[in-house]
């Protein structure tokens, strides 16, 4: 194990010491990246209560982070110094790419932290500590079960020699390698009713009781890393506004014939930007293709900080395509700069709205909402004032009291109902 920071002064070695009271913490995570998002804000939210609370944590990274980087980008008062910061991942690259297939050398370490820690968190899915943990499920193609993700994203099942070989691998990690090595997968940790897991939405909690069965779990919304700031800036009456990753999996052409169709049924100009890195490759030249032959849509840059509270705040209404939405971050901040969304009938995302008025199930159903609410001033009043509401529920001050009642039920070693 690699010591990432050392703590080299009296001053470090003091401010590392917990209070009386205080537990020792493991925590485990992916990496902090060079792009930062609210799966990397939750981490550190913990380690700054935990902190707060006395207790000495120990981060398990299984990469080489700039974490003072992703502290000062959030703005959170937590002292890196007192963190034993630990790389968990092999540095060996032939052992990195078996450790990516089977994480035995990842897991190993992890159990030997976990021996000495009170409590065990991960913030990055489920992992085998050797002991009952907290688990919080973050990114889904990181989720650790192929055959769950498949089911998560409704891809088709597999089949014939490619269901075989899946089967086989299957078999063979999980009759033979695992308890061979004293590894838990996924599937065995979710079920056992010692272990904890934290899910971003009761979407995703119900789908994996589908396919697992029941299993301990407790939703709690993943914080929305931006707030908007206070600006003079004029709200354009007509503006549709997409924010996020332009990908196929995003539906954004959906969104385009959905904007479309709603300009042709309501006879307004409506207008529709889009702001978000675009992916290259044939879906990005569609796009482009697309947007050039149509001047009511414009593609915009990525946008952060003033330029992104701006982008949002000239918005008035936002059209989301996406159905298998662990949460809807970009959702949540529409609902608090103000904007009416309209989003799919399943997922994440409709869970974030809490309002059927507001979903689709077909893009004509969707066009519809939007031209109703471009000439229904009573019906759009009603929207807006909903949403206005809706979005308190994801204000800060709001994910921090959820957090800290979870941290106090950690604490005292209760398990959430």
């Amino acid at each position: 194990m690699q010591h990432i920071l050392q703590q080299t002064t009296d001053h470090d070695m003091n401010s590392a010491a917990p209070l009386p009271s205080g537990k020792k913490v493991l925590i485990y995570y992916y990496m902090f990246g060079e792009t930062l998002g609210g799966s990397d804000y939750l981490p550190l939210l913990f380690i700054e209560e935990l902190q707060r609370r006395g207790c000495s944590v120990i981060l398990a990274l299984d990469w080489k982070s700039d974490i003072e980087h992703a502290i000062n980008h959030y703005g959170i008062e937590l002292d890196v110094h007192a963190v034993d910061i630990v790389l968990v991942k092999p540095e060996s690259n032939v052992l990195r790419r078996l450790d990516a297939i089977l994480p035995f050398y990842r897991t190993r370490q992890l159990k030997k932290l976990a021996k000495d820690a009170d409590i065990c968190i991960s913030c990055a899915n489920m992992i085998d500590f050797g002991k009952p943990a907290h688990h919080v499920v973050f990114l889904m193609r990181l989720f650790g079960d192929n055959a769950f993700y498949d089911f998560f994203m409704h891809r088709k099942p597999l089949s014939g020699l490619s269901l075989f070989k899946r089967k086989l691998r299957t078999f063979l990690a999980e009759t033979i390698l695992r308890p061979l090595l004293g590894m838990r997968s996924t599937r065995t940790i979710i079920a056992d009713r010692r272990e904890h897991i934290y899910v971003p939405s009761q979407y995703v909690a119900n789908t994996m009781r589908t396919f697992y069965g029941d299993f301990n779990c407790t939703v709690f919304y993943p914080p929305t890393t931006f707030d908007i700031p206070s600006m003079e800036i004029e709200r354009v009456p007509l503006r549709v506004i997409y924010l996020g990753r332009v990908q196929k999996e995003k539906g954004i052409t959906e969104i385009i014939g959905i904007v479309e169709l709603a300009r042709s049924v309501s006879g307004q100009d409506i207008q529709l930007h889009i702001a978000g890195p675009l992916t290259p490759g044939e879906y990005a030249d569609t796009i482009k293709r697309t947007v050039s032959e149509k001047p009511w849509v414009r593609l915009i840059d990525p946008v952060y900080g003033d330029d992104k509270a701006a982008f949002l705040l000239g918005g008035t209404y936002a059209v989301h395509a996406r159905r298998d939405e662990e949460f809807g971050i970009s959702v949540a901040e529409y609902l608090k700069a103000g904007i009416i969304p309209i989003v799919p009938d399943e997922g994440g995302s409709m869970e974030v709205v809490g309002n059927p008025e507001l979903t689709y199930r077909t893009d004509e159903e969707a066009a519809r909402i939007l031209a109703r609410l471009l000439v229904d001033e009573t019906f759009r009043q009603k929207q807006a004032d909903n949403c206005k509401e809706r979005a308190k529920v994801f204000s800060f001050g709001q994910y921090m009291k959820h957090q800290n009642e979870i941290l106090d039920r950690i604490m005292d070693r209760q398990v959430p109902a």
